[in-house]
């Protein structure tokens, strides 16, 4: 084993690399020291357990959204609130299990302030009051979140899909049923479309409830 000094950083970035090739449910603190080439006992000076390490991973993945992304460019807060949430779905999809790995997970910081700010700026100067727009956020927030976790259950990896997702074969067993073989379609292909006609349906009802 190597001898080579580690922070938190380092562990988590090998965490999500190894991310898409076990799986959540395969990812541990020994794996992860034989990524880095040391020995396991030394992670546990960073990460007490597998929940710390997740928020940390976590917070990395908040970061990869926040370079990507700038709330100031939107006038508009449909606008700005639609193209956060394929950002974040963007994002999530990178990582097998991702939005299993983003939800309720605890930032580590206090990074996430800032794109949080701008949003909270963005609704109250639209005319929303403060709880209004907090569960604006936190609505189109849980649906994406929602919507990639059910995503990644089907298709694991953009290029990936589970058996027992065939839409055909799912169509023939429940032929008793014709409208809901016939949903198979709109429920386990074109997630793209299917997201974003979604996530205008949650714009479209903030707007419809609270103007």
């Amino acid at each position: 084993m190597g001898t080579q000094k580690i922070d938190r950083a380092a562990v988590a970035e090998a965490a999500l690399r190894l991310l898409n090739e076990v799986g959540l449910d395969g990812l541990s603190l020994r794996a992860i020291a034989k990524e880095l080439d040391v020995k396991a006992p030394a992670l546990y000076w960073h990460f007490k357990d597998k929940q710390e390490l997740l928020d940390e991973m976590a917070t990395l993945i908040y970061r990869q959204i926040a370079a990507d992304f700038d709330l100031g460019a939107y006038s508009r807060w449909q606008d700005g609130l639609i193209a956060y949430n394929e950002g974040l779905r963007a994002t999530l999809l990178r990582y097998r299990d991702g939005a299993k790995v983003y939800s309720g997970a605890r930032f580590t910081g206090t990074d996430h302030a800032v794109s949080m700010e701008q949003h909270l700026r963005m609704m109250t100067g639209a005319g929303f009051e403060l709880r209004q727009a907090v569960l604006a956020g936190t609505t189109s927030y849980s649906y994406t979140i929602g919507y990639v976790t059910e995503e990644q259950g089907v298709r694991p990896m953009p290029d990936e899909q589970r058996e027992g997702y065939d839409v055909e074969e799912r169509a023939r067993r429940l032929a008793d049923y014709p409208l809901t073989a016939a949903a198979g379609r709109e429920i386990f292909t074109d997630f793209d479309r299917r997201f974003g006609e979604g996530l205008r349906v949650i714009v479209a009802g903030i707007e419809a409830t609270y103007r």
